[in-house]
């Protein structure tokens, strides 16, 4: 067995072991929250780190103490071939934990692949329960598909299935409500994110977050919720749940509460860049070192230089309207 080189460990001792890796820059929806009116350049394929590339790079990872990968985009299952890739991901030794992170759309489809590589852990983006408005939002009519993919889910044996609502002021947050009460119905772990800022407009206003502080205050009001201790492979989220109920309800509140003191992610992305921070233009280049001959230990030192760099905290708060420019749907959040 391999012996682990340097863990990678920041200024700020958080112990970086959750590498989030963007596989792809696109995304076969349009959401006004994530996407700009007039779409985002898309790379080039030879821009895109290769299924052998990201391997060598979980592996490298791996080896510096990440045991915890999350596979997003844009959207993952756009593209092709992805069901090769988690064998060979799972099979790397010292990883704990794949996640999946999708909108759902071509889910239902990619399922049996999925679980017979043995990942079973999912993060299904939905925002609304209304056909109509889940158009409106997302700029396709796929409501029907992902709530299939969703219950076909449930009824092979994934879990957690966790629901990804971004409460937007005016626009969904009159469904919170409904959310929750999933989490009473199905062992699902709803999860309310706040938006964080990124310049884009709706009907020329700019879009608004809303406090998880409110949302969890309009939930107590109809039952009170009961916290759940935290665990180590938490992250972020702040779980409750309802008395007796199957499943949880999760608060991520980047604006209102910053949870910078517990972060351990790291991202590449899908043209091969390593972020120390999502909320910092700050990148390190791994995709040309490793295509001009670095060894495993030179991209080693990158995730180590990255770790060294990672700031204690981002710069977001609720006044910031700029921060992202549209960039959220190629980074995978």
């Amino acid at each position: 067995m391999e012996t682990k080189h340097h863990c990678l460990i920041d200024h700020y001792q958080r112990h970086l072991n959750y590498l989030r890796i963007s596989i792809t820059d696109r995304c076969n929806l349009r959401c006004q929250y994530c996407m700009p009116p007039e779409g985002r350049e898309k790379l080039r394929h030879e821009d895109i780190l290769s299924y052998e590339e990201i391997l060598r790079l979980a592996r490298v990872a791996i080896r510096l103490g990440v045991d915890k990968i999350r596979l997003t985009g844009g959207e993952p299952l756009v593209r092709k071939d992805f069901p090769l890739l988690l064998p060979e991901l799972m099979s790397i030794p010292g990883l704990k934990d794949v996640s999946i992170t999708t909108n759902g759309i071509y889910l239902k489809e990619h399922l049996e692949s999925i679980l017979s590589a043995g990942v079973t852990r999912l993060n299904i983006s939905l925002d609304s329960l209304r056909r109509d408005r889940y158009q409106q939002i997302t700029g396709f009519d796929g409501f029907d598909r992902v709530h299939e993919a969703i219950g076909l889910a449930h009824r092979m044996g994934f879990h957690p299935i966790k629901i990804n609502m971004v409460v937007l002021d005016g626009i969904n947050d009159d469904e919170v409500l409904d959310f929750a009460r999933l989490s009473v119905r199905y062992p699902f772990h709803v999860r309310f994110i706040e938006y964080m800022p990124s310049g884009l407009l709706i009907n020329n206003k700019p879009l608004r977050h809303v406090s998880n502080t409110v949302i969890r205050e309009r939930l107590e009001a109809v039952e009170p919720l009961i916290q759940i201790p935290r665990e180590a492979i938490d992250g972020p989220t702040v779980r409750y749940r309802f008395k007796d109920a199957p499943g949880e309800i999760g608060f991520i509140s980047p604006l209102t509460h910053h949870f910078c003191q517990i972060c351990n992610r790291l991202r590449i992305t899908a043209n091969g860049h390593l972020r120390p921070c999502l909320l910092s233009d700050e990148e390190l280049d791994l995709k040309g070192p490793m295509r001009s001959g670095a060894t495993n230990r030179d991209l080693e030192k990158i995730f180590l230089e990255a770790a060294d760099r990672k700031p204690r905290s981002h710069c977001l708060d609720t006044r910031d309207d700029t921060s992202l420019s549209g960039q959220m749907s190629a980074i995978g959040g």
